[in-house]
């Protein structure tokens, strides 16, 4: 099979969660424990770092690993979902997987592993921990898929378990309260390991807390300790950070939720660096250049600046508690603010829309994935919160669209969901759209 063969072998034989949402999703560890047998548990070569959490453990796990690589170290990265390619899931020093080795994995391992009816994350963890051990790596930063305590990466024993924020998404898995959820994402906390958590609530402190005791786990709340002091943002769009103990340090992924990811991260480094030799000069190079040292994408990320072109993957209320903010600001800043938006059925549509500007032009569209919501169920609803807007058949037009209606001074944003950004980039990357710049 070629690659492209291959990818289109996993979609059908092991259900996308991504595409069809919860009938992809399988209850337990008893595959992933099969296929870790199978391999000869690969994942014990080399040290890992566990990241689990509703919003940020990307964005922590990419700056985890832009930092060790630019400390010198071999640094797998492994995270979910993709926006473009597959291989993005799986890097090594930013390098995504090579297309060769994903197609030799199938072609050799499928007779194993069809017999088991694995789910796509199944088989994609399994291949990013064995191409980890091929390669060679020093450390694997591994973010969790979905939940943490059943969740098919739980199966590591790491150096350092991190935990972000905690929020309703998944719900119909997780739990309908913060303190259930919670207890899912602090199931990737191991016995005597150091764990960070990022933030916490009232409802959720004690699910970590209770955790660690039971697992003798030091604990860190790195919100009662700020690392970070200051904040000033550039003409460039991106952060400064005064911080306590690391100086001053420019910081490439600026959305307002990265605050708290900062300050989690620089807790997490005296901690590596018992493991690793973290030169200070590292931090800043990692922290300054996670996006092209990792491929990190999504993130409040910027394509163009007139008008200026923004895309983020936030897709649930605690995402959206801070774009909705910072898109309000934005919109001060710029002559009218065009948002192209759509969402996920299975997400908190209603939650979401509630937060937006009313005082943009909407471009309503759906993905290209079975979950996605209607354009026309989209606009509806958000009519009921006062925006307003025209539908568009799919990404690409409505982005179309949007910057052709844009002046120079205008912004435009593109989000709502990871999948509406995946069309984006596809469409974008593949010079499909185009403004008029000049006007």
């Amino acid at each position: 099979m070629t690659y492209a063969e291959t990818i289109q072998y996993l979609y059908e034989a092991a259900p996308l969660f991504q595409q069809i949402g919860g009938a992809a999703y399988k209850d337990g560890l008893e595959n992933t424990l099969t296929l870790d047998r199978h391999y000869g548990h690969p994942h014990r070569h080399y040290a890992t770092i566990h990241i689990a959490g509703t919003n940020g453990k990307g964005s922590c796990a990419h700056t985890i690993a832009a930092i060790l690589q630019a400390s010198g170290l071999r640094v797998g990265l492994y995270t979910s979902p993709h926006l473009v390619d597959f291989r993005e899931r799986i890097r090594i020093n930013g390098e995504m997987i090579p297309q060769d080795y994903v197609v030799n994995f199938v072609a050799q391992e499928r007779a194993f592993f069809e017999p088991l009816r694995p789910s796509f994350f199944e088989i994609t963890t399994a291949l990013a921990f064995r191409y980890f051990k091929d390669a060679q790596v020093d450390v694997a930063v591994v973010e969790t898929g979905l939940g943490g305590r059943l969740d098919c990466t739980n199966i590591i024993s790491p150096i350092l378990s991190l935990i972000t924020n905690i929020s309703f998404d998944h719900t119909q898995f997780l739990g309908d309260t913060l303190a259930a959820i919670a207890r899912e994402k602090a199931g990737i906390i191991k016995p005597h390991t150091p764990a960070i958590v990022s933030e916490y609530t009232a409802e959720t402190r004690p699910v970590f807390a209770a955790k660690a005791a039971e697992e003798a786990a030091p604990i860190t709340f790195a919100a009662d300790l700020p690392e970070v002091v200051g904040l000033e943002r550039g003409q460039d769009g991106r952060a400064l950070y005064h911080t306590r103990h690391y100086g001053d340090l420019h910081v490439e992924l600026c959305g307002d939720c990265q605050r708290h990811n900062t300050n989690a991260v620089l807790h997490a480094l005296p901690i590596l660096s018992r493991h690793f030799t973290i030169p200070i000069e590292a931090i800043r190079e990692g922290f300054a250049r996670v996006c092209e040292l990792t491929g990190l994408q999504g993130r409040w990320q910027t394509l163009q600046t007139h008008p200026l072109l923004i895309c983020d993957t936030g897709h649930n209320p605690g995402g959206w508690q801070y774009l909705s903010h910072q898109l309000s600001e934005a919109a001060q800043r710029h002559r009218k603010l065009h948002i192209v938006f759509g969402m996920a059925a299975d997400k908190a549509v209603d939650s979401v829309l509630s937060t937006l500007p009313s005082e943009a032009e909407y471009y309503f569209t759906a993905a290209s994935v079975r979950r996605a919501m209607p354009a026309p169920e989209v606009a509806q609803r958000a009519a009921v919160y006062g925006l307003k807007g025209n539908m568009y058949a799919n990404v690409a037009a409505a982005c179309q669209s949007a910057l052709h209606a844009a002046h120079r001074d205008d912004m435009v944003f593109v989000g709502g969901s990871c999948f509406v950004v995946a069309d984006f980039l596809t469409a974008w990357q593949a010079h499909r759209l185009s403004a008029r710049r000049h006007r």
